[in-house]
């Protein structure tokens, strides 16, 4: 018996980063997600997760779409008001320091994501993440390389995420303006440690992280809300360190799938 095959969807490159997103909305997949996190990597402020469906065909209104990193801080800006103008559905989820130190950043990251994805008004037929899977996401999902620049769904979804941050650390420097969080946006920067050091850590920073541990012991200061695991701080967290360098987890399991995700 022959067994008959659906046709292969071709995606095309000349599509650039939206070609993706037409293949499957060519094949009835769509509404297509893009979901992508903002703050993962710094001892201090939330972590914040967007989930963004663009209108297909938009592609020309966008020019200039890419991972939010990519872009300057006035093209991020700029294109953080386009999304909100002409993005079919987005959402926003903020994670605070509280709920990373007690169930840990790989945990809430993942568990953001699928609220990111539940709370939008649009419920997408697929969904692309950003580099690693998302188990229990309420849509069928794929994980795609570098996902903030194949797709522009993604990079939308980046761009709020992380100028949503941004704001929230610039608000924060207002209340605690010692530590410089209107420039490094609470990143492991030398100038961030030397302040961390200095004052102690805020209610504001992640108190399961060494660094910040490091800094709480030496001022005499206890953690402000729930950590689920102590920390002894023998090392300092610093940029582009690895998941073992970068902070202890609040729990095994999510130290586990963090080093996973980021092999």
């Amino acid at each position: 018996m022959t067994m008959l095959m659906p046709p292969r969807a071709v995606v095309r490159g000349s599509a650039g980063n939206w070609a993706l997103q037409s293949t499957l909305e060519r094949r009835g997949l769509g509404p297509v997600a893009g979901v992508d996190e903002a703050g993962r990597g710094p001892c201090a402020g939330p972590l914040v997760i967007a989930a963004c469906v663009l209108r297909p065909g938009d592609a020309s209104r966008f020019e200039g779409l890419n991972d939010s990193k990519l872009m300057t801080a006035s093209a991020r800006d700029r294109m953080y008001d386009l999304v909100l103008k002409r993005a079919l559905a987005h959402s926003v989820v903020i994670v605070s320091p509280a709920d990373i130190d007690w169930l840990g950043i790989h945990v809430m990251n993942i568990e953001g994501m699928r609220r990111a994805v539940a709370q939008m008004a649009t419920h997408p037929g697929y969904v692309l993440t950003d580099g690693f899977k998302v188990p229990g996401m309420p849509a069928p999902n794929v994980a795609v390389l570098k996902g903030d620049q194949a797709a522009a769904c993604v990079a939308a979804a980046s761009v709020l995420a992380k100028v949503t941050r941004d704001r929230i650390m610039a608000d924060l420097h207002t209340r605690h303006p010692q530590y410089g969080f209107n420039v490094h946006k609470g990143y492991c920067t030398p100038e961030h440690t030397a302040a961390l050091m200095e004052h102690g850590p805020c209610a504001e920073h992640r108190w399961s992280y060494v660094n910040v541990a490091a800094a709480a012991v030496k001022h005499g200061l206890a953690a402000p809300h729930r950590v689920a695991r102590g920390t002894t701080a023998q090392a300092v967290v610093q940029n582009d360190a690895t998941p073992a360098d970068a902070g202890e987890l609040a729990t095994s399991e999510g130290a586990e799938q963090m080093t996973r995700a980021e092999a």
